[in-house]
């Protein structure tokens, strides 16, 4: 048997690599902690995240006002993930695991390690088709302060610590290239060594190949991430049965080297890949006017009273608004063949409902600058939006109407959009606001959420007359889909344990985060409630690491 050179080897060092690895350190175990990229990578995805986590029942929402329960959440989470698959075994079970999780000792274990949260609670994925449909009943999307950076900071201060003393040992620009298996158990890891790169965090970085390694340990985690920087494993695993033809332009929501490449050769060496098909990507993407990463976009985290119109102009149907149902607005838009969507709105509704996702994009929070996020509630939309407003390719800004739809034909270079179509959704759009009711369903869900104070205070402008030149002047948006998650993934039991085909354990292997779904091989279902992507990394990562600790 080959001399181990640590207890444990962690493949991947995003959010539930350090996540894992601390909780590994903590009880004793000697760690080896590998990543592809270099030292300014540590953190992964988590660190241009927005910092989301999705809390049940939380003291933030019990100061709003707003009553949550884990049987209410519970209910949110079955009818949006439509689990229908034999498969759906174990991700059923992670489920259940991680919402008793985010209504219990979640919120205490971060705010323990110092992390806190922006008061007003975000309303992601709020639905709007019924009580019975899929989205979040009440408000969960919790913004923490420091966003994705605030998020990575207590377990990157844990496992430097830990290195420090001697019980993590980090090996950047480690390529695992498979698994070293020994009569049908993993006991190492065999790769590539890459030259040093000082690129910035996120960009391309080289693929020149200085050297090989092989490794071994008493278990291996693979925590390597999922395929949204991939567009070629996108594309062979897109559902066209669900979401018809895969778009012809697809921009990149993560940074090219999310590949999932060790998926891939984790599934071919016997690890059992279960719903590949099931992924999350966003309707609402921008072409990023500082790009970072190749086809580098920026998802705008809309309210919702813009209104949504297809390539024509034509208002998308109800309930395809904006922020309700990611997945059934992108299967509206691919089914139909958009190459593109707009949001039609003025700059009263993007000052107060625009934000944009990610760390760079929220300088306020990010930097945890108190002055600086107070100036949400002003009369001008945030710097980040106003440059997007000003130099993003995506943007257009007219006085009137007929000019802005002259606009919006021109951006595309085609004569698409129709300005008696777009005249007349605006007109009957107009027409619903100025009554408490009206038979607008889009203007019930902004009634609605305005019943909410942080809603009404920071989040949903007023309704109001699109066309009221006190509305400032008109903007539309024109809209691209992104990629971002995989919600499919490695198999695991509920110890983070690799399964096979046949159900069994795959011995002296383990996986956690979005490489496993972020549980189980696919704990989402066909989607996501938000919040739950950097919470199910913190969750299968605190799991797996404690399971494997216990294990050895």
């Amino acid at each position: 048997m080959a001399e181990r050179n640590a207890e444990v080897i962690v493949v991947g060092a995003g959010l539930a690599g350090l996540v894992a690895a601390a909780e590994l350190a903590d009880a004793g175990k000697q760690v080896l902690l590998l990543d592809q990229e270099g030292e300014q990578n540590l953190g992964g995805q988590a660190y241009w995240s927005f910092g989301g986590l999705f809390f049940v029942d939380s003291p933030e929402q019990r100061r709003l006002g707003i009553r949550d329960s884990l049987d209410l959440a519970q209910r949110d989470w079955e009818v949006s993930a439509a689990f229908d698959r034999p498969e759906d075994h174990w991700p059923r079970q992670w489920a259940q695991a991680y919402l008793e999780f985010a209504a219990g000792e979640k919120r205490a274990w971060l705010h323990a390690q110092g992390m806190r949260w922006f008061p007003a609670v975000g309303w992601a994925e709020r639905g709007g088709a019924g009580a019975g449909a899929p989205g979040n009943s009440v408000p969960r999307f919790h913004v923490t302060w420091g966003t994705g950076p605030g998020v990575l900071e207590p377990f990157e201060r844990r496992v430097r610590a830990h290195a420090q003393a001697g019980r993590i040992t980090f090996r950047f620009r480690h390529r695992v290239r498979g698994l070293v298996v020994t009569g049908g158990v993993v006991q190492g890891v065999h790769g590539e060594v890459l030259e040093p790169s000082g690129v910035a965090r996120g960009a391309p970085s080289s693929r020149v190949v200085q050297g090989d390694f092989e490794y071994h340990a008493g278990a291996v985690l693979l925590t390597s991430g999922g395929i949204g920087g991939n567009h070629d494993l996108v594309r062979q695993y897109w559902p066209a049965d669900r979401l018809g033809p895969v778009p012809a332009t697809l921009l990149s929501g993560v940074p090219q080297h999310v590949d999932g490449l060790m998926q891939q050769q984790a599934a071919a060496q016997g690890a059992h890949l279960i719903n590949p098909d099931r992924m999350w990507h966003y309707t609402e993407g921008l072409r990023n006017w500082d790009p970072v990463w190749p086809r580098h976009a920026i998802r705008v985290l809309p309210g919702p009273s813009s209104l949504w119109l297809d390539p024509t102009g034509r208002r998308l149907p109800f309930p395809h608004i904006p922020g309700a149902s990611t997945y059934d607005t992108l299967r509206h838009v691919t089914t139909h063949g958009y190459p593109h969507t707009w949001f039609l709105l003025n700059r009263a509704i993007i000052k107060k409902e625009f934000a944009l996702s990610g760390s760079e994009q929220n300088p306020d929070l990010t930097g945890r600058d108190l002055a600086l996020t107070l100036k949400r509630v002003g009369k001008n939309p945030t710097a980040p939006v106003q440059a997007f407003m000003d130099r993003g390719e995506d943007f257009v800004v007219r006085g009137t109407l007929r000019d802005l739809v002259q606009g919006m034909n021109d951006l595309t270079g085609e004569p698409l959009v129709d300005y008696d179509v777009v005249a007349a959704e605006v007109r009957d759009r107009d027409l619903q606001v100025r009554n408490a009711a009206g038979k607008d369903p889009q203007l019930a869900v902004v009634r609605g959420a305005r019943a909410i104070l942080s809603e009404k205070l920071i989040r949903v402008a007023k309704p109001a007359p699109l066309l009221d030149p006190a509305g400032g002047p008109l903007i539309a948006v024109r809209l691209t889909v992104l990629t971002r998650k995989s919600l499919g993934g490695l198999e695991t039991d509920l110890q983070g344990r690799v399964l096979r085909p046949g159900g069994e354990a795959f011995p002296g292997l383990y996986a956690a985060g979005e490489v496993a779904g972020f549980g189980g091989g696919g704990y989402h279902g066909y989607r996501a409630l938000e919040g739950t992507f950097l919470g199910g990394c913190l969750f299968s990562g605190r799991v797996a690491g404690r399971a494997i600790a216990a294990a050895l």
